[in-house]
């Protein structure tokens, strides 16, 4: 029934009091205005010029170049290698991520130090480049790796294509898995269990009929993100795809190789359908599917398994995975301190020596700039976008917060086509943007745009925490939005924001999908010094870069812990220190 109240409909009365105290805050308005054309011509017109590229040849609809690309061999090879790819490194990236976050809630591991192990290597791929794993695999595995050329005198390459891709996807993306599955199963609630077992169910009964049916939308939201990711990988299918083409490679290699410009787009065209349709159905199906395991009740503590037989194999398989993937980190610290990979193995510092005579210096300067000045600017965009999104009402709120979301599902490569597209030839390859193109400003707009989609979801999570009588209160005391944002709000929220700083440095420092196609000699990155010697195999350079690279990635985040431990809300009060 709806309720009026001098012949106006009472929700009309309050969209119009919404309407009234948005216009009546200039700051407000503005803020709104120049988010939404942000988001438009950053995010919505280069993939909008894809499109209208993939089926406009001279002025007339047509799909003549997605004909002509379909008629690439190649090509239709690609996009069934892309969705084996995704398959296989989803499923084993979901299992094994799903076996470490059950150790990790469920199992009696024996000591602290095997939960620091474990904790620490789930961490490691997410935090570090993303070719760093497939360096380490050629040098283990490759034709002259440790193990095929040094213990059993093969030279092989088996390593190369789709088995060594889905290795180093696998150890890359299992940890994102880890980190969503271990929520899942903390949150469930151990009396559920407990019921079963003293109803005479075994332990495996218990897990088939209670535990799983509980996690399967976890476990299939953690397979479709990790899909996503796999599909849309460029540096790993490069390094160690050999003759293995994916999608992401194949518009890579069409845009420079072939120089086909239009190509290029219809591929990129076909990789964004797929990833989107992933990223529609993960977000707005898959979550709506979860299932509530918290009842607000009292409730034990979980007692962690004991049982030798469930305790010894588990813990024995992510040990043996932890070690492994310390074992890869190491080996390239050592890789670059060989003088001759797969010859002399004797230390030496000659690969550094070679990479700051030859620009390292400006490698690493440029790199550290672009992404300091990517940071702030991320996380600040991101917490405003986030508290519009949460706290205010206005038209279009919805769509602000898909495009923000969007640039998640949008792979890199398919992101680098579009700025090219859009910025070097489309609407704005004169004008106003004509000097964008090239240019370290289109680089930074690219590393804000990637990170994005982090920074919003986390502030979105951290102001929805946030009861809005406080800010209320600051509304009523005669501050504007721009005060209540910056004295209230902002300071409630300063560990997402100081979180998403780091996430924003550690993204953009370790970017190439995107980047390789639009940077210019006139600034050097690291990850593409990397990957062009790796191509060569140059793999004592590439490892010196690589090193230098974590620790340049390591430094940000233990001074981000620092920073927050000393500064952020999560602080203990001094009564308590």
């Amino acid at each position: 029934m709806t309720d009026f109240h001098g012949g106006i409909p009472y929700n009309a009365q309050s969209k119009a009091l919404d309407r009234k105290k948005l216009f009546a805050d200039p700051v407000l308005v503005t803020a709104i205005i120049g988010i939404f054309l942000f988001l438009l011509l950053f995010i919505i017109y280069p993939l909008s010029i894809l499109l209208v590229d993939s089926v406009c040849v001279e002025k007339k609809l047509t799909l003549s170049v997605f004909a002509r690309v379909f008629q690439m061999s190649v090509f239709r090879k690609a996009i069934l290698n892309t969705l084996k790819l995704g398959f296989v490194s989803g499923i084993m990236a979901t299992v094994i991520g799903f076996l470490f976050a059950y150790v990790d809630m469920y199992v009696n591991v024996g000591n602290r130090f095997m939960k620091i192990l474990f904790g620490a290597v789930s961490i490691l791929p997410v935090v570090s480049p993303p070719f760093v794993l497939s360096l380490s695999a050629i040098m283990l595995f490759g034709r002259t790796g440790v193990i095929t050329r040094g213990v059993f005198n093969l030279s092989t390459t088996a390593l190369y294509g789709l088995p060594g891709i889905s290795l180093v996807q696998t150890l890359t993306f299992f940890p994102v898995c880890y980190l969503m599955l271990k929520g899942l199963l903390k949150n469930i609630e151990p009396s559920l269990e407990e019921a079963a077992r003293n109803m005479g169910a075994s332990r495996w009964k218990v897990f088939t009929s209670v535990t799983l049916p509980l996690l399967l939308p976890g476990l299939g939201n953690a397979f479709l993100v990790t899909f996503i990711e796999s599909v849309a990988d460029f540096a790993n299918p490069m390094i160690i795809g050999g003759n293995f083409d994916t999608l992401a490679t194949s518009i890579y290699l069409q845009l420079t190789g072939a120089y086909d410009k239009s190509g290029a787009t219809a591929m990129a065209v076909v990789l964004l359908a797929i990833s989107m349709g992933l990223f529609i159905l993960e977000r707005y199906w898959l979550e709506r599917k979860s299932v509530a395991t918290l009842t607000g009740k009292a409730s034990r503590a979980r007692v962690p398994i004991t049982d030798r037989n469930v305790r010894l194999p588990l813990v024995s398989f992510c040990t043996a995975v932890s070690i492994f993937v310390l074992i890869l980190y190491v080996l390239v610290i050592f890789g670059s301190l060989f003088k001759i990979w797969g010859r002399n193995y004797s230390l030496s510092l000659k690969w550094y020596n070679y990479i700051f005579k030859n620009n390292g210096y400006t490698v690493f300067l440029d790199s550290m700039w672009l992404s300091l000045i990517a940071s702030p600017v991320t996380a600040l965009l991101s917490m405003v976008i986030a508290y519009l999104v949460v706290k205010r009402k206005f038209s279009g709120k919805g769509f602000m917060e898909f495009a923000a979301m969007l640039a998640m599902a949008v792979p890199g490569t398919v992101l680098g086509v579009g700025f090219i597209r859009g910025f070097n030839s489309g609407l704005f390859h004169s004008g106003i943007m004509e000097g964008l193109y090239g240019t370290g400003t289109i680089l930074v707009i690219v590393f804000v745009v990637r990170s994005l989609p982090i920074g919003t979801r986390s502030g979105i999570a951290a102001l929805r925490q946030i009861d809005k009588s406080i800010e209320e209160s600051a509304y009523d005391l005669g501050a504007d939005s721009i005060r209540v944002f910056l004295t209230v709000t902002l300071p409630l929220i300063k560990d997402s924001f100081f979180s998403g700083l780091v996430t924003t440095f550690v993204r953009s420092i370790t970017a190439i999908s995107a980047v390789i196609l639009l940077v210019t000699p006139q600034y050097l990155l690291i990850t593409v010094r990397i990957n062009e010697h790796a191509e060569k195999g140059n793999y004592g350079i590439a490892c010196a870069y690589a090193t230098i690279l974590i620790v340049i990635t390591y430094a940000a985040i233990m001074l981000m812990n620092l920073f927050n431990y000393k500064f952020g809300t999560s602080r203990k009060p001094a009564a308590e220190e």
